[in-house]
């Protein structure tokens, strides 16, 4: 995974280029709202290599591309990191993106495991986090695979699990009034769209913005859009109301295969951050930081999840 209102820039998001198309990615990225962490992975890479052949690359099509930045157990005093990051972008006059990827039991044991040790212990923490960006504008992905990955919990931790993501949703809606916070929703080929639909549901996605899809994999817009449309047409069908949907589109640029999501060979970066245009979601964002490994896998062999690479940055960058 990850491992893995105000001033102009970050107040009027609907004030962004809405076109979508390749040939209007320089108009796009210069009418981004988005904020670009000068604190990136990619962007440390690339001050601590500036003579790498490969550096100047990583910079122009990753390190100065407004993307994601993901808070964890890793992040140390919470409030602190989340109210700095966020005043950062508020200076810059640009809309931060932020992960809060801390929920107990994370990844199920997977590359990305670890979280909160505790259901007290993540309520106290996401507490915080809302808190810390409190009445600033944000964009704010809660807990990705969280939903989806219901099924390898047992039946009392996914009681839990649910009731911990609804706790995160309350959070946001009643102390980050200006943040437009999105429940993960998984990707375009794991769960049915009727079920997710009464997973996220059930875990308070009526309390928010709306959901994410394709977070830290590959499929295409197209496919993903249209899996949150169908997303939607249950949540109408049985709940009677529908969200908005943002769409990783960080690695995307090629498509992806199903099955196939650690640090796949012959995957491309996609549309940087910009609104959805004519898509179907409500932002294209990159939220997967490109060229982190998705763990010690595929063509990221003994690389560990969250960890930048310049040969994966750089295979993104090729298509290769």
């Amino acid at each position: 995974m990850a491992l893995t209102g105000c001033s102009q820039g970050s107040a009027d998001l609907k004030s962004a280029n809405q076109q979508t198309g390749a040939g209007s990615d320089a108009a796009a990225e210069a009418a981004s709202p988005f904020y670009v962490d000068p604190n990136s992975n990619p962007a440390v890479w690339v001050r601590k290599n500036p003579r790498d052949a490969r550096a100047a690359a990583i910079k122009k099509s990753i390190a100065t591309k407004p993307g994601a930045k993901w808070f964890g157990n890793w992040s140390g005093d919470i409030s602190k990191s989340v109210s700095a990051y966020v005043a950062a972008a508020q200076r810059a006059k640009k809309t931060p993106i932020l992960v809060a990827y801390n929920i107990t039991d994370r990844d199920c044991s997977g590359h990305s495991g670890g979280g909160a040790g505790s259901a007290a212990k993540y309520r106290t923490w996401i507490s915080k986090f809302a808190s810390a960006i409190g009445n600033r504008p944000a964009v704010v992905i809660i807990e990705p695979d969280a939903v989806a990955q219901l099924d390898c919990l047992p039946a009392g931790s996914r009681k839990t699990r649910t009731a911990l993501l609804s706790y995160a949703t309350k959070q946001f809606q009643t102390k980050a009034k200006k943040t437009r916070a999105y429940l993960d929703g998984g990707n375009s080929n794991w769960i049915a769209p009727a079920t997710m639909a009464t997973r996220l549901n059930a875990a308070g996605v009526k309390n928010v913005r709306g959901f994410s899809i394709n977070v830290s994999n590959f499929f295409t817009t197209a496919q993903s859009a249209g899996y949150g449309k169908k997303v939607n047409a249950a949540l109408k069908s049985k709940y009677r109301y529908t969200k908005r949907f943002v769409v990783d589109t960080s690695r995307n640029g090629k498509g992806g295969v199903p099955g196939q999501w650690c640090n796949p060979a012959g995957r491309k970066l996609g549309a940087t951050s910009r609104l959805g245009g004519t898509s179907g979601a409500e932002y294209l964002l990159w939220i997967k930081v490109p060229g982190d490994s998705d763990g010690p896998c595929g063509v990221g062999a003994g690389i560990p999840a969250g960890t930048f690479s310049p040969v994966l940055a750089t295979r993104l960058i090729k298509g290769s």
